[in-house]
């Protein structure tokens, strides 16, 4: 379970959440157990050395050339790490992770269209999870982030960072903290990144945000034999909730690979300043034996404290949980933040900022990696998620997002990065933020047509007026979902789900003179019920013809991306005439006209065989408007339709 959590975490986020330590050695091991033994303490960089050797050879094992490949996978030597999956990937015994593993390191190096390819290829032979739908939906809107980006500008705090790692900055009253790997001869390595055991910093923060005069703090939380940090601090600063690798007794211990190992997870900490000492508090709810608590945040009035753990009773690997903390300072049991945070995959790196919580996840849409999302709530009860795009985001591993600043004209704060262009693994970079003058949001429920069921999971995609894609994601558990919106801009809103027809909304250009929510409702027809039938809305032809029009094509394209979502799925398309003309006249008209709709649909890539066309002239009338009866031209046009009857799903 730890390494399939840690999958798509930087070198310095992993090292956080475990550490290994050898309690019984052996004597001088070959160089494959060395290799093994390097895999298996995360020793990935010292792995990768003697994997090279082995598989330097006319035919290298598979599981040598997979290990080799997540060892340069887990160093952030990307580029290694791709060239050795493309040829893993081509033997018979790969392990199917490999193939997923190709399709990550393609995304986190930005290759998203390869990246897309893989991840479809992958979902063909071992099928799909919600994981693998959101890495694809997030390989589309990279795309569409890297061609809008936010009004975000970052900069790279170069008075602070160094060839090391730096991250996790937090605002103080007299400047900033962080944490930071020292200098090598200020401490021990650690075998997992061959850097120094991190450890808390402080440095000067200018009116301009800018940082410098890092200083490696020398109070007593910052004494430990392994890593020290992330570290939350109260509004008064008067207490401190630190993150360690737990350095007792009490470790889990392992046998592997011939020798006995300490599983040392992370503890928070509890410092609470008394005069000019700090008195250490252990946090109820670590058990440092069954998982890893850390990455601690308060809410704004100080009564909620969040924090990320692979504790029992969690949605993925990792997941944002909270305590209450009463006023009597007792501690209220762990609570899970909930479906609408956490996900499949990881969520750490919490941050509070009034009533908006932000945090990094490998599970939401995203650009690769860690990518920083915020949410407006509290405890459990959040809106949806919301990916915060480039250049917040990038195709490496974005955290520790933090606001110290926000007003009407735009916010500033700080975030971690170890993005490509950085000066050391992980960097500190601050950002600016001009928030647009009027905001406008896209509301949109999706529901179903007959029943009126509300319809979560379903997919719901934004395009502007040329087609481009803006925006895809899925609908929350009360089918819901929204989108920010330029004003003046002509948009498309298409929701879709398997089992339903795909359905169409064009949304005017919205010019408001204030903050603006419209909100609209997709109501999608079920196409999983045999003889079940319903009318295709708005499809017209000219009098006395059956070509199909422009306006036409757009209603069936409706239809094809029905017919492609649901493989399974065969139809009859019919055509229906009112009364008017000769019985024979109408029937060769109708059938004329079905035809054309289904070549239409057959020359978009739909298979001829699953679609019937039938025309039916005046003999399926809906109303009372027979040969003969004066009828008005509402209750005509009634009896002129296109329907579409289920005949197998």
């Amino acid at each position: 379970m730890k390494r399939k959590y840690l999958i798509c975490m930087g070198m310095t986020a992993l090292s956080l959440l475990l550490h290994f330590e050898v309690v019984q050695g052996q004597e001088q091991p070959s160089r494959l157990s060395r290799a093994e033994k390097f895999y298996t303490m995360y020793e990935y960089a010292n792995a990768a050395k003697v994997y090279e050797t082995l598989v330097d050879t006319k035919n290298p094992r598979t599981i040598d050339m997979e290990r080799l490949a997540n060892s340069y996978y887990y160093i952030k030597e990307y580029n290694l790490a791709e060239n050795w999956y493309a040829r893993v990937i081509e033997r018979p015994d790969a392990d199917p992770q490999s193939h997923l593993q190709y399709a990550e390191v393609l995304k986190q190096q930005g290759k998203y269209s390869a990246a897309k390819e893989r991840y479809k290829l992958y979902i063909e032979k071992y099928g799909t999870t919600s994981l693998l739908e959101n890495a694809i939906q997030g390989t589309d809107s990279a795309e569409v982030w890297l061609k809008k980006p936010s009004k975000h500008k970052l900069r790279n705090e170069q008075g602070i960072n160094t060839a090391r790692a730096e991250f996790a900055l937090v605002p103080t009253s007299g400047g900033a903290i962080f944490v930071g790997e020292p200098n090598t001869f200020l401490g021990h390595t650690s075998g997992m990144t061959g850097q120094p055991y991190l450890r808390i910093y402080s440095a000067s923060r200018h009116e301009d945000a800018t940082l410098s005069y890092p200083d490696i703090m020398t109070d007593s939380f910052n004494q430990s034999s392994y890593h020290i940090g992330p570290v939350a601090s109260d509004k008064g600063e008067e207490t401190l909730y630190i993150t360690r690798t737990y350095a007792g007794n009490s470790a889990e211990k392992i046998k592997a690979e011939g020798q006995y190992w300490k599983e040392q997870n992370l503890e928070l900490t509890v410092f609470k300043k008394t005069g000019n000492n700090w008195e250490e508090e252990d946090f109820p709810y670590n058990n440092v034996k069954e998982y890893s608590v850390g990455h601690a945040a308060l809410s704004s009035d100080n009564k909620v404290l969040y924090f990320a753990s692979d504790m029992p009773g969690g949605l993925g690997g990792v997941d944002i949980w909270y305590c209450e903390i009463g006023a009597d300072g007792n501690w209220g049991k762990p609570q899970n933040a909930g479906t609408a945070i956490n996900t499949f995959g990881d969520e750490m790196f919490p941050s509070v900022y009034a009533d908006t919580l932000y945090f990094s996840s490998t599970g939401h849409p995203g650009m690769g990696g860690l990518d920083i999302f915020k949410a407006a709530g509290t405890k459990s009860s959040f809106a949806t998620p919301v990916n915060l795009g480039f250049p917040v985001n990038s195709p490496s591993d974005d955290f520790a997002f933090v606001v110290f600043e926000d007003n009407e004209d735009g916010s500033k704060g700080y975030l971690s990065s170890n993005r490509t262009g950085g000066i050391g693994s992980d960097d500190i970079y601050s950002f600016t933020y001009q928030k647009p003058k009027i905001g406008i949001k896209l509301t949109s429920t999706v529901k179903d047509k007959k029943t009126n069921e509300l319809l979560s999971e379903a997919t719901v995609s934004l395009f502007d007026q040329n087609g481009q894609l803006l925006s895809r994601n899925n609908t929350d558990v009360d089918g819901v979902i929204t989108f920010d919106l330029e004003k003046g801009q002509r948009l498309k809103l298409q929701g879709e789900k398997i089992g339903y027809m795909s359905e169409t909304l064009f949304i005017e250009p919205i010019i408001a003179k204030h903050d603006t929510t419209v909100y609209v409702t997709l109501r999608l027809q079920s196409v999983q019920k045999v003889g079940e039938k319903f009318v295709l809305e708005d499809i017209y032809y000219d009098f006395d013809k059956y070509e199909i029009r422009p306006d036409a094509a757009l209603v069936l394209e409706k239809l094809v991306a029905t017919l492609r979502d649901n493989p399974t799925l065969k139809i009859e398309l019919s055509s229906h005439t009112d009364s008017r003309g000769s019985d024979a006249y109408n029937m060769t008209l109708s059938q004329k006209r079905a035809q054309a709709a289904v070549d239409y649909i057959v020359s978009r890539g739909v298979a001829r065989e699953r679609m019937v066309a039938k025309g039916y002239g005046e003999s399926r009338l809906v109303n009372r408007c027979i040969n003969g009866l004066k009828c008005t031209e509402t209750e005509h046009q009634a009896n002129r339709r296109t329907e579409i009857e289920v005949l197998a799903y």
